[in-house]
C-alpha cells in the first residue's frame, strides 16, 4: 500500500510544516537544572472542583519551588463540553486560593511562548503528526459506525472480554488499498485510528514519581487519534502537547493508570521523550463508617464553590490540602508558626501513594487558627469580602461603617488580650456571630433559668446603676451590687461555701444581664459589648427584655 499518497489522501492540508519545523518552533526552555514544567489542563466545562485544586496545588508548588513553570493549557477538544466563561474561572477560582500561572490560556504573560494554549488552534500541529504516523504505516482510516462499535462492545461483554477496538475486533485494520478508497468516494465519514504494536502478553515497568515502580500491560488497542472532524482526541493532543510546550511532569488522578499503556505507546511512535507522571491518591471522605470517593453528586464540598460561598478563608484551605499532599507540612509548621507557607519545601516525594481522607472538621479548625492570626482591619477585609459578594443587603449595609465592624472584630478575637480567640471559622459564620450589635438583625433567644420578678429586678437594679464611663473593675463592682440587692452571692466563694443561702451567684446575675444586652447565654466581655452598643441602645435593650 501506497501510504503516503494515503496519508495525502485522509490528511489534505497543503499548508501543514516539516515536523522538524516544530521542534523549532517550540525549543527546550532555557531553566536551571532540576527546575520542572507542569500544567494544569482542564476542559473547559466550568465546573473546577476540589480535586482540581488539589492537583493545581501540587503542581504550582513543584514548579515555584524548583524555579521552574506552571502553565494553563485548555484541553478543548470536545466543543460539545465547552461553557462560556469557564477559562476566566478556573483561572479566577484558582487565583482566590494563591493558585497563580506563570503563563497559558488568557495568561497575559511575556513566557507566553509556546502556544495557543487551546488545542482546538493547534490542529495544524496534530495533523501533521498523525499524517506522518499514516505514512509510516503507524495509523490509518476506520469506517465502522457507531452502531457497528456498540455491536461489537456489546458482544465482547457478553462474552466476558475486554471491550475496545483490537485484534479480531479491528475491522478496518486490514482494509485493502482499494477498500479505503471505495469508502472515501462514497463519502464515509471516518477517523484516524493508531495501529497499536503492541501486546497484552508483555508487561512493561514503570515509574511513577508519587506511586513508585508500577506494572502495567502493554496497550493492544488502536485508539482513535483523529475524530472524524479532524480534532484530536485527548490522548493523542497531550502527548504532542506535553513535548512540544516541555512539560517535564505531569501530575494527575489515579483514575488515568488505566490510560498510562496508550500514552507509553504514544509517546513512543511519536518518537517524543516522555515526560515524568506523577497519579495523585483520590480524595476519600467517611461515610457511615465507610470510606469512599468523594462525589460531585453526594458531596457538595467537592465543589470549589462551597468554600467561597460559606467563606473559607483561602490560606487555611491551602494549608490543609498541603498537610494531605506532603506528610511532613504539619511537622514543618509546628516549627515555623509564622511562615508563609510558600517557604516549605514541597517535594513529589512526599505525596501519599494511598486514598488521602478529607476531614472538614480538621479544615475548619484550621481556619479558626489562621484566622485568628488576622488583626481587626484584615479580618474586616476578609469578611467584607465575602458579604460584598454573598452577603445580604443588611450585611452590606453593617459593613459600611469599618470603623464600628472593626471595633467588634478586636473584642470578638481577643485583640490586646493575654491570648488570641479563636470564635471565627469562616467568613459566614463570622457575619452571623456578630449580628447582635445590629439592631435589624438583633433576634434574642431569651430562654431564662430565673423567674419573671427575679429577672426584672435584676435588670432595673442594673439599668439603674449603669455608667457607660465605667471602666471594667466599676462596671462588675455594680454587678456585683445587684447581686446582693437581689438575694444572690456577691462573692462566688460565698455561694460555694453555702449555696442554699442564696438565689444565685453573681455569675447568674451576669448571666441575666448578658441575655439581656446580647441575647445569648455567652459572649465575649459584656462591659465592653456594651461599651460598643452605647448608652441608649444598652438601656433600650434591657428595657426590652423585662418580662410582662
Amino acid at each position: 500500500m501506497d501510504t503516503k499518497k494515503l496519508a495525502s489522501a485522509l490528511i489534505p492540508d497543503t499548508d501543514l510544516l516539516p515536523l522538524e519545523e516544530y521542534e523549532r518552533m517550540y525549543p527546550p526552555r532555557d531553566l536551571k537544572k532540576g527546575a520542572e514544567v507542569t500544567r494544569l489542563a482542564p476542559s473547559p466545562t466550568g465546573f473546577i472542583h476540589l480535586g482540581n485544586l488539589y492537583s493545581a496545588l501540587a503542581d504550582e508548588r513543584i514548579a515555584h519551588t524548583t524555579g521552574g513553570i506552571f502553565y494553563l493549557r485548555i484541553e478543548d477538544t470536545d466543543e460539545k463540553r465547552r461553557v462560556e466563561g469557564a477559562v476566566e474561572s478556573v483561572i479566577r477560582s484558582l487565583k482566590y486560593f494563591n493558585v497563580n500561572f506563570d503563563e497559558g490560556a488568557e495568561i497575559d504573560s511575556p513566557l507566553n511562548s509556546y502556544g495557543p494554549y487551546y488545542q482546538r488552534r493547534r490542529a495544524a500541529i496534530y495533523r501533521a503528526f498523525a499524517k506522518d504516523l499514516i505514512e509510516r504505516g503507524l495509523a490509518y482510516p476506520c469506517f465502522c459506525t457507531e452502531d457497528e462499535l456498540n455491536k461489537v462492545r456489546e458482544e465482547q461483554t457478553a462474552n466476558k472480554l475486554i471491550t475496545g477496538y483490537y485484534g479480531e475486533y479491528a475491522v478496518c485494520r486490514n482494509l485493502t488499498e482499494e477498500q479505503i478508497y471505495a469508502n472515501l468516494a462514497a463519502g464515509k465519514p471516518f477517523v484516524i485510528r493508531l495501529k497499536s504494536q503492541g501486546s497484552t502478553q508483555n508487561k512493561l515497568t514503570f515509574r511513577d514519581r508519587i506511586k513508585g515502580e508500577i506494572t502495567v500491560t502493554e496497550n493492544d488497542q488502536d485508539v482513535v487519534i483523529l475524530k472524524s472532524d479532524g480534532i484530536p482526541t485527548y490522548h493523542f493532543a497531550h502527548a504532542i502537547d506535553d513535548h512540544f510546550m516541555r512539560t517535564t511532569l505531569v501530575i494527575r488522578g489515579e483514575e488515568w493508570l488505566s490510560s498510562l499503556p496508550v500514552h507509553i505507546e504514544l509517546f513512543k511512535v511519536l518518537g517524543f521523550p516522555m515526560p515524568a507522571y506523577g497519579h495523585t491518591c483520590s480524595l476519600m471522605k467517611v461515610d457511615g463508617g465507610t470510606k469512599r470517593k468523594l462525589s460531585k453528586r453526594k458531596d457538595p464540598e467537592l465543589s470549589l464553590d462551597y468554600y467561597r460561598r460559606a467563606g473559607y478563608y483561602p490560606v487555611a484551605v491551602v494549608k490543609y490540602l498541603m498537610t494531605i499532599l506532603n506528610s511532613n507540612f504539619e511537622e514543618w509548621e509546628r516549627k515555623n508558626p509564622e511562615a508563609d507557607y510558600t517557604q516549605f519545601k514541597f517535594t513529589i516525594e512526599k505525596m501519599g501513594k494511598s486514598g488521602a481522607l478529607f476531614d472538614l472538621d480538621k479544615l475548619n479548625d484550621i481556619s479558626k487558627t489562621e484566622l485568628s492570626k488576622l488583626s481587626a482591619a484584615q479580618m474586616y477585609d476578609f469578611l467584607n469580602g465575602w458579604v460584598q459578594e454573598f452577603g445580604t443587603d443588611s450585611d452590606r449595609a453593617h459593613f459600611a461603617d469599618r470603623a464600628y465592624i472593626e471595633s467588634i472584630l478586636a473584642l470578638i478575637m481577643g485583640i490586646g488580650g493575654k491570648k488570641r480567640r479563636k470564635d471565627i471559622e469562616r467568613a459566614e459564620q463570622g457575619v452571623r456571630l456578630i449580628a447582635y450589635f445590629f439592631d435589624d438583625a438583633f433576634a434574642p433567644d431569651r430562654s431564662w433559668r430565673f423567674d419573671a420578678d427575679t429577672v426584672n429586678a435584676v435588670i432595673s437594679s442594673f439599668a439603674a446603676l449603669y455608667d457607660p464611663a465605667d471602666d471594667n473593675q466599676a462596671w462588675f463592682a455594680k454587678v456585683k451590687e445587684v447581686a446582693a440587692q437581689n438575694g444572690f452571692a456577691a462573692e462566688m466563694s460565698d455561694y460555694k461555701a453555702d449555696p442554699s443561702k442564696f438565689k444565685g451567684s453573681v455569675a447568674d446575675v451576669a448571666e441575666i444581664l448578658r441575655i439581656a444586652i446580647t441575647g445569648m447565654p455567652n459572649s465575649p466581655d459584656l462591659c465592653t459589648i456594651m461599651g460598643i452598643l452605647g448608652r441608649d441602645r444598652c438601656l433600650a435593650r434591657m428595657n426590652a427584655a423585662m418580662l410582662n
